[in-house]
């Protein structure tokens, strides 16, 4: 299923996708512990891994129609620079044409653009679009962060993610099996909290 990349925009954020004027930003991004540390990205992350990820990975996951990112931007009618990223990615098989089909949701922040609510902003165009049955009409959305990530766990919670629990040793990093919270969304599910927030001062996640 090839998707062409289009903007998903609202009055706080644009999202598009990323293109080579984006290659530094990512790199420099990705040299924070708080994205290193907490994501799968490789370490250390060299501008051949932002050159390869903008070149390859992203258009490769559109054309397949498996794997959706986009840029997180301030908005307006063109592209400024780029302060995150936010994507969806299917999974397991594709299955038949008429199966229910589930993605994963995932996202980061620059250091300079957290504590403006923007990956909460993003990750509601993103799970609108995935419900959507003009979308991709998913059945539902997982998100999963490694235990004592409260940063993507806060932002998960303000959309409307249900935190199912916590998996032993599920999430793979470079190698190394992690502890894992996973939650759910669902197409009727409001995309606010459903439950009180029990982590840390959101003052100093700076989501």
């Amino acid at each position: 299923m090839r998707v062409e990349p289009f903007v998903l925009a609202n009055e706080t954020v644009r999202l598009s996708v990323p293109t080579e004027d984006d290659v530094d930003t990512i790199m420099d991004a990705c040299q924070d512990p708080d994205i290193s540390d907490w994501t799968v990205v490789p370490s250390p992350y060299l501008r051949s891994d932002a050159e390869l990820f903008v070149r390859r990975f992203v258009p490769d996951g559109w054309a397949r129609g498996s794997e959706f990112n986009w840029a997180v931007r301030e908005p307006g009618d063109t592209d400024g620079p780029l302060l995150g990223m936010v994507g969806l990615h299917f999974e397991g098989r594709a299955g038949a044409p008429d199966e229910e089909r589930s993605a994963e949701i995932g996202y980061w922040t620059t250091p300079g653009a957290r504590g403006k609510g923007l990956a909460t902003q993003a990750a509601r165009l993103v799970v609108d679009w995935g419900f959507d049955p003009e979308g991709l009409g998913l059945a539902v959305i997982t998100w999963v962060a490694y235990v004592g990530n409260w940063g993507s766990r806060r932002v998960a919670w303000n959309v409307g993610f249900r935190v199912e629990g916590t998996l032993r040793r599920y999430g793979l990093q470079r190698g190394k099996r992690r502890d894992a919270w996973i939650g759910t969304l669902l197409p009727e599910d409001p995309r606010e909290p459903n439950e009180q927030w029990t982590g840390p001062d959101p003052a100093v996640l700076r989501t």
